[in-house]
């Protein structure tokens, strides 16, 4: 083999190495960080699967329009109102915020208290509104 072929080989080797790792990614992520849902991905958990919806936004979002079956829960103290609401930790859980931000850092907080399977609504409420979901109010 010449030299020119064995840096081709190497260059394919290192973008299979690469591409195979930005694959893996989104799911290593997944893993340790909770489930990223899109607002179609959380209505077949909520619709099919049953998921509990919580709300973590202030009341006065809350009040003027959450996603169906959505329970409200103050952040700061979070572990209290799922306690108070008795929520199933069999069941899934989405979590909701205006943007996604407030949810994705709760999680952890969430996963902590035993829940078996929690996603995050990536995007938010936000989110819900631009795919034209329906919000109650």
């Amino acid at each position: 083999m010449n030299f020119l072929t064995q840096i081709d080989n190497l260059a394919l080797i290192a973008l299979l190495l690469v591409s195979g790792a930005a694959l893996f990614l989104p799911t290593l992520s997944t893993l340790i960080s909770g489930k990223g849902l899109s607002p179609t991905e959380a209505t077949i958990w909520i619709n099919r699967r049953k998921a509990h919806v919580l709300d973590l936004r202030a009341e006065e979002a809350f009040k003027a329009g959450h996603l169906p079956g959505a329970k409200m829960a103050n952040v700061a103290s979070l572990e209290a109102a799922i306690e108070t609401l008795k929520l199933d930790r069999k069941r899934p859980l989405v979590l909701v915020c205006e943007t996604g931000s407030q949810s994705r850092k709760a999680l952890a907080r969430v996963q902590k208290l035993g829940f078996l399977e929690v996603g995050v609504l990536e995007g938010g409420v936000q989110a819900w509104k631009i795919a034209a979901l329906p919000l109650v109010k």
